[in-house]
């Protein structure tokens, strides 16, 4: 197999762990990016973000590794579990991070500008307005890291857990990069919009190859699929007037997947496939 680039030094030393963990099993099978995603329905680009480090695998990507492996998937979730802690403690730390500089952003733009010359008034208030973010980011942070059990934990500023019927914004889910209109055009494993959050909602036979409509409620988007094909054959997706194609040309696969395209409704989309036997056929 081909050397791997190393893993970043910013990474938390239980998701480098379990990382390091999947490296071996894949190298230990033979496996590489393009078999596993045959193998496992997650894609090729999903698995090397995975194996870089620069996305943590989902725990069904980590169970469908084990089955192509032919190895028990008991001690790879066993590690899955506190790296996938780690990870999201990380990300809370980010989060913390870019809200407090928005805030400083904010302020700077306020119209009453720098200090006039010869001023201390202003910049003392400045400085005592970022000591003041600072900290309460440093407050909540720590309300989210330091709760016990190293699970997050968001508390509120009275410090009290928050009431489950509380109302907030739905964050999306770790890795996925876009959602509805900005979904259009792009690809799904790139934009995290595949693995655990894809369901295949529509499909039909044309030949010895399957034609679905691939969905993602979470990222809004639909897009086509071929499987079981081979070079030539070709899958094209259709919402309204919007249409894309993808075309398997490497001789050693067997997948392809058409670029998405965001719709409320996957009821509304259909995929063709155009096959190089002169066969066609849609999902309806």
């Amino acid at each position: 197999m081909a050397r791997r680039k190393e893993l970043s030094d910013e990474l938390d030393p239980q998701v480098r762990e379990f990382v390091e963990l999947l490296r071996g099993v894949v190298d230990r099978a033979g496996l590489n990016p393009r078999t596993l995603a045959d193998r496992t329905g997650y894609g090729r680009a999903s698995w090397e973000r995975y194996l870089d480090g620069r996305q943590l695998a989902p725990k069904g990507a980590v169970v469908a590794l084990a089955e192509a492996a032919g190895t028990p998937a008991d001690p790879l979730t066993a590690a899955w579990e506190p790296a996938e802690r780690a990870w999201s403690r990380a990300e809370l730390r980010n989060a913390g991070t870019q809200d407090a500089l928005r805030i400083v952003g904010l302020k700077r733009a306020e119209p009453d500008g720098p200090p006039r010359p010869g001023g201390s008034g202003g910049a003392r208030r400045w400085g005592l307005f970022v000591a003041g973010v600072m900290g309460v980011v440093i407050v909540v942070v720590g309300g989210f890291l330091l709760t016990g059990d190293g699970d997050p934990k968001p508390v509120s500023d009275s410090g009290r857990t928050p009431s489950p019927s509380a109302s907030s914004p739905t964050a999306p889910p770790s890795g996925v990069l876009c959602g509805g209109a900005a979904c259009t055009g792009r690809d799904a494993e790139e934009m995290g919009c595949s693995g655990d959050l894809v369901t295949t909602a529509r499909s039909a036979t044309v030949g010895t190859v399957v034609v679905e409509v691939r969905y993602s409620r979470t990222c809004g988007a639909a897009w086509g699929r071929i499987v079981q094909a081979a070079p030539g054959d070709s899958v094209r997706v259709t919402v309204g007037k919007t249409r894309h194609t993808a075309r398997i040309t490497a001789a050693d696969d067997t997948i392809a997947y058409t670029p998405m395209i965001a719709v409320p409704d996957p009821a509304r989309a259909t995929a063709c496939a155009s096959l190089a036997s002169g066969e066609t056929g849609c999902t309806g």
